[in-house]
């Protein structure tokens, strides 16, 4: 027997706007708002992939703000559609920032999400 990843919950402090850039990033959808209930109000909101593919990514609020660290778990990234100077420029609209964690020369760019959640765009471009 084994385990199955089925979500990936990422702690954020505005779900619905990490949601909307994850979703335009991987070109996925929203599909549940509101779901967690806090002191904070309704919060928590949930992308998946349109295919309907048994993986989702859960965003939910959490009080203690933005990060303050480098992650230990990031996601590596692909350009489907495009090469990876235009994806970028795409990212980087949609509010990505790009980050030096030290990686000095090398073929993909680390970026952050609008809560600082780094993740790297790849060169290689991939099947959707």
């Amino acid at each position: 027997m084994a385990s199955r990843i089925v979500s990936l919950p990422i702690d954020c402090t505005d779900a619905e706007r990490l949601a909307e850039f994850w979703a335009e990033v991987l070109g996925w959808q929203i599909t549940k708002r509101g779901w967690q209930k806090t002191d904070h109000g309704k919060d928590g909101a949930i992308i998946a992939p349109p295919d309907g593919a048994p993986f989702e990514i859960d965003f939910r609020w959490v009080p203690d703000g933005p990060k303050q660290s480098k992650n230990r778990l990031h996601l590596d990234i692909n350009p489907t559609d495009r090469d990876q100077d235009s994806e970028l420029e795409r990212l980087l609209a949609l509010g990505a920032k790009p980050v030096d964690v030290g990686q000095g020369e090398v073929s993909w760019h680390v970026l952050a999400d609008p809560e600082g959640n780094e993740f790297c765009l790849c060169r290689d471009q991939v099947d959707p």
